[in-house]
């Protein structure tokens, strides 16, 4: 048994919907091939559903459901819910708006913000595309799209190629970890039935009175009260913003360390 679950693993991370036949596998009987269905009315509704429901109550007979047909119809599109959801995944990274990386080079800074900027938005506008980021390959169009963006603006600092996977994963795995906290928090509002500062506000008032005497509130008062922003929204974006500073700054100092060898 933990052989076969090994197994299947391995070929997991092996494969991808993007290295199959991109034609309906013709599983079910002839009869169940539905009329004006596709991959691509599929892909638009499996998002819909797990943008409305989450990723934990999606199935492909919900999916079915949606759509109107017979589950065995969806599968002479997809051999898988997996394959699904890897479409449904580069789908989205097609939302986001890439910057020419390669009519001003010396913009890298404005480059990486923007890049970090869509990433961030994406994570936030789908929050099932975050545990979905690390269990594909990611090699649809979308996603190659991205990551030669990113690879050709981190480029673009005129960091030695041996530094540029670390700057790399310092930008981007930081977004990766704020974004998806950041839809946490506001999924969790809205199961709450909450706006985002309602939630905040009943969040603090929940720290202060099982933490009112601890001295980690004191720090906690002063950092906020500096923090600024009149919504949650605020203090998000000016806690991205200066993160990103601070990245940015980090790579133009190794970017002087390196000149000065």
């Amino acid at each position: 048994m933990a052989k076969t679950a090994a197994a299947r693993t391995q070929r997991q991370a092996r494969t991808s919907v993007w290295l199959q036949e991109r034609t309906p596998r013709g599983r079910g009987r002839k009869g169940d091939q539905p009329n004006g269905l596709d991959r691509d009315r599929i892909t638009e509704a499996t998002i819909r559903l797990l943008d409305a429901e989450g990723l934990t109550k999606f199935s492909m007979r919900r999916l079915a459901g949606e759509l109107n047909v017979t589950a065995m119809s969806v599968y002479w599109y997809v051999d898988t819910k997996d394959d699904l959801l890897e479409l449904a995944l580069d789908t989205a990274c097609g939302e986001m708006v890439l910057p020419d990386t390669e009519a001003a080079p010396g913009a890298w800074r404005e480059q990486l913000r923007e890049l970090a900027d869509q990433y961030r938005a994406l994570l936030i506008r789908h929050p099932w595309v975050s545990p979905l980021v690390g269990k594909f390959l990611n090699m649809g169009p979308n996603w190659l799209a991205f990551a030669l963006a990113v690879q050709r603006a981190v480029g673009n600092t005129g960091l030695p190629a041996h530094r540029q996977n670390g700057a790399i994963s310092a930008v981007f795995q930081f977004v990766y970890g704020f974004g998806t906290i950041e839809a946490q928090v506001t999924a969790r509002s809205r199961e709450a039935g909450l706006t985002p500062d309602e939630y905040y506000e009943e969040a603090v008032d929940a720290v202060r009175e099982g933490l009112g005497a601890h001295e980690i509130m004191e720090s906690a008062d002063r950092l906020m009260e500096a923090r600024g922003g009149a919504t949650v929204a605020e203090m998000w974006d000016r806690d991205f913003t200066t993160a990103l500073d601070l990245l940015m700054a980090g790579i133009e100092s190794l970017l002087g360390a390196e000149s000065s060898q």
